[in-house]
């Protein structure tokens, strides 16, 4: 191997090395339950469970943070995608929401499957109907 190989990989060493001490803050804000998207519309109709498996890690306080996430790159970019998540539309500030607010909008990126979506809109249809849209 020749000089300038080795000096750009103990360069890309030191540098992702370095990296490592850029650490993103990472924590799950406390949460009161009531204030939940799940004491808001209830568990029975599924649309709790789509959503806690598609959309929780970054729309709620409640993030699953993977072992990569304590590796740079990774760390920054999940954060930052966490803490823009939870400024779109967090589920666990549902009630700090307005009726209109809480219309959900998904990222077509989350690929639901077609009873996801059936669930999720028969969930949205039996709460308009009933008003509990709060």
């Amino acid at each position: 191997m020749s000089r300038r190989p080795k000096q750009a990989a103990v360069v890309f060493v030191i540098a992702f090395a370095a990296a490592q001490l850029v650490r993103p803050e990472r924590a799950n804000p406390a949460t009161e339950p009531s204030r939940t998207i799940q004491a808001h519309v209830g568990t029975a109709n599924g649309l709790v469970a789509v959503l806690d498996r598609a959309c929780r890690d970054c729309h709620s306080n409640a993030t699953v943070w993977p072992w990569y996430t304590q590796i740079a790159p990774a760390s920054w970019l999940m954060a930052h995608g966490v803490t823009k998540g939870r400024k779109a539309v967090n589920f666990s500030e549902w009630a700090a929401y307005s009726a209109e607010q809480q219309r959900l909008l998904l990222h077509p990126e989350t690929r639901l499957s077609a009873r996801d979506i059936e669930t999720i809109c028969a969930a949205t249809h039996h709460a308009e109907a009933n008003g509990s849209n709060r």
